[in-house]
């Protein structure tokens, strides 16, 4: 049994880079060409939806240089990979505020949306600016000038207005780089989430490495708050 909601925090490509005495962003560089294999193989093992976080609210703290160089390298992800997104049947989604980038950079990112909207193949939903709070937070917010919804206050009304509302609950959360933490990421979908940590560097992340993560999902027994549940999907009909 695969995942049918994967979600990976793609950590260490800072620590990859150092480690090789190497320029920051070329960790973030080969972390880019990783995920792209990371999603084929995914497709491939038969998983729906693989989303990952590639820059949280709180990565504006680091270094200016850095930064750029992130904010260059979706720019550049955006304009050379879309052909490759929609030849390989890619349903491309952006979550977070991208409120705040450049107009050409929303831009982008809203063309790529709009592009492979109709795509049916391998859901990927990449986290940009966002942060599990912060979705929260302002779902609720949204929800409390819903006089009607607020007054029902039901789990299917706060969902509909999170950012994350078209996905599925995660199945498996993978965390590479060596830490074992969720950072803010997609909390509420989290909420019965397998998760599985590894030391390896994102930028060291292969094939095989995701197969030892299938391996353990595979191995685990799914309770969802129960004693004795039965393994269960997050897919729907």
């Amino acid at each position: 049994m695969v995942p049918h909601h994967l979600a990976i925090i793609m950590d260490g490509n800072r620590r990859w880079a150092k480690q090789r005495r190497l320029e920051i962003l070329r960790g973030h560089n080969q972390g880019s060409s990783v995920l792209k294999e990371i999603s084929k193989s995914a497709h491939e093992k038969g998983i729906s939806y693989l989303t990952v976080f590639a820059f949280s609210t709180e990565n504006w703290k680091r270094p200016q240089a850095e930064v750029k160089g992130l904010i260059e390298l979706m720019r550049r992800f955006l304009m050379q990979d879309m052909e490759s997104l929609i030849t390989d049947n890619v349903k491309l989604r952006i979550i977070g505020d991208i409120s705040v980038f450049d107009q050409d950079l929303q831009a982008l990112f809203e063309d790529a949306m709009a592009q492979t909207a109709a795509n049916d193949g391998l859901n990927l939903s990449i986290a940009v600016n966002y942060g599990g709070k912060q979705d929260l937070m302002q779902a609720v917010a949204s929800l409390t000038n819903d006089e009607q919804s607020y007054a029902e206050g039901t789990e299917a009304a706060v969902k509909a207005r999170l950012q994350t509302k078209e996905l599925p609950n995660i199945d498996l959360l993978v965390r590479t780089g060596g830490e074992y933490r969720i950072s803010n990421f997609i909390l509420w979908e989290s909420a019965y989430a397998e998760l599985y940590f590894t030391d390896c560097y994102w930028p060291d992340f292969s094939e095989a490495e995701l197969d030892k993560a299938l391996e353990a999902f595979e191995g685990r027994k799914r309770r969802f708050g129960g004693d004795d549940m039965p393994q269960q999907s997050s897919k729907k009909a």
